[in-house]
């Protein structure tokens, strides 16, 4: 696959003032002039990426798929797009394996990457413009999440607040809409804004993946909407009721524009292990350190990293899987006991392990200042154990600590087997999806065979 992938926008231009579908002249509003940012051409190495992470996509879902949230979303399920694009929407982010862009404090695929292939699927774009519309559509989440400050993440689910915003600039993109008419389906979506953090304040709620579901329904509603006429509200970012006015007390809508030459998608970090993303950095920390103490010498265990991580992760005695994927002292305590953590090991079973229990009792949390400091630009950590310290600048899969292309493959290919599927079948469909000739055509049906 070679050459740039540019179509369905106009040229990128300058523009001081918008016109709307009407003909009436206004102020350029933030969502008009991002509608022009993604008009940049995508390259090949850019689809590329893209593909690896319509991969990771897969293999979560369909482990997702076989979890009792995965099963009630497919008891849900309709036909056309909308509806698929919703069910699969909240697959994904079931087992916490998703992608994420950590600056952002977000997941992008679980929204942007369901809304693009159910709507391809009806439209029938080839390959090369599904891919080239998901990293337009990584694009508009992440410098709407990048932008939105860190009192927004405090209460606000992030993935779900701004996840919206880029299905619709995903489906916007497949549908061929011009910076208009582009500018209002971001518009119309972000109207949809939504994503309590609460939800992780009831161990049995499901309200997080209804979040990634919502947003990714939404973003194609609003692209097709946009396409027949329907007007958002262009100045929903900076108005004066606006979604920064409401929600985002210490954000600035302008620096959703700022200049990076590269797309983002380059930014998004891929999860290795099956707990939250704020846990990983101990992992790999307490995973170099398994070999080099005696476990029932252990006194203490000290995790020392930033404040978000044990905001969320801080769980000494977890009581349900959810629970134990954010527990930093499950996830440190499994890995030192059984090695690189896989789905079972978050398991009831797991968490009511007297080995387990009496590791994670030693295991202490603290705020340390220089992870601190870096944070969210770098996810960091150390864990220390009887005088053996190992420090992780970086979680593996970050940019800066990436995550070999193999490996990220097998990942895909073990979800895969976990939700029910063959080895020969589990490599089928890797091969398909990681081919420069792929096609949606022959891809949806396989899809739909073990997520619907």
């Amino acid at each position: 696959m070679t050459g740039d992938v540019s179509f369905g926008f106009t040229q990128p231009q300058t523009l001081c003032k918008h016109q709307n579908m009407s003909g009436q002249i206004s102020e350029n509003p933030v969502l008009t002039k991002i509608s022009d940012v993604l008009t940049r051409p995508v390259a090949a190495r850019d689809l590329q990426r893209a593909r690896l992470h319509m991969l990771d996509w897969i293999g979560c879902a369909v482990a997702g798929a076989k979890e009792p949230a995965g099963t009630i979303l497919k008891q849900s399920a309709t036909s056309d797009a909308s509806g698929l694009a919703f069910v699969w929407g909240g697959l994904g982010n079931i087992l916490e394996m998703d992608d994420v862009d950590k600056r952002a404090l977000l997941h992008p695929g679980p929204s942007i990457i369901p809304a693009a292939l159910a709507l391809a699927e009806h439209s029938g774009s080839a390959s090369k413009y599904v891919l080239a519309a998901i990293v337009r559509g990584y694009e508009a989440t992440i410098r709407l999440g990048r932008a939105v400050g860190p009192a927004h993440y405090a209460m606000w689910h992030s993935t779900g607040t701004c996840g919206a915003i880029g299905a619709a600039a995903a489906c916007a993109n497949l549908l061929g809409l011009d910076e208009t008419r582009t500018g209002h389906a971001l518009a119309l979506a972000m109207s949809q804004s939504a994503g309590l953090w609460h939800t992780r304040h009831d161990a049995a709620s499901m309200g997080k993946q209804l979040h990634t579901s919502v947003a990714a329904r939404a973003g194609l509603d609003a692209a097709r909407l946009a396409q027949l006429g329907f007007l958002g509200p262009l100045n929903i970012l900076e108005g004066e009721q606006g979604f920064f006015q409401a929600m985002c007390p210490e954000g600035d809508p302008r620096q959703v524009l700022v200049d990076q030459a590269d797309w983002m998608i380059h930014d998004v970090s891929f999860k290795p292990w099956p707990a939250c993303r704020h846990a990983h950095a101990a992992i790999d920390a307490a995973l170099e350190l398994r070999g080099w103490i005696a476990l029932d010498q252990i006194d203490r265990i000290t995790v020392r990293t930033y404040a978000d991580a044990l905001k969320f992760c801080d769980r000494p005695s977890p009581e349900s899987v959810i629970e134990a994927k954010f527990s930093l002292q499950h996830s440190v305590a499994t890995t030192l006991i059984r090695g690189a953590p896989a789905l079972e090991d978050f398991s009831v079973d797991s968490i009511q392990a007297p080995d387990l229990s009496a590791l994670r009792a030693k295991v202490q949390v603290e705020i340390g200042a220089d992870y601190q400091d870096r944070y969210p630009a770098r996810f960091g950590a150390e864990v220390s154990v009887n005088g053996e310290t190992v420090i992780m600048a970086d979680a593996l899969g970050d940019p800066e600590n990436p995550i070999a292309e193999a490996q990220l493959i097998e990942k895909a290919e073990s979800l895969m087997r976990a939700g029910g599927m063959s080895d020969e079948s589990s490599r089928t469909l890797s091969a398909m999806v990681t081919s420069d000739d792929m096609r949606i055509g022959d891809l949806m049906p396989r899809l739909r065979e073990v997520l619907t």
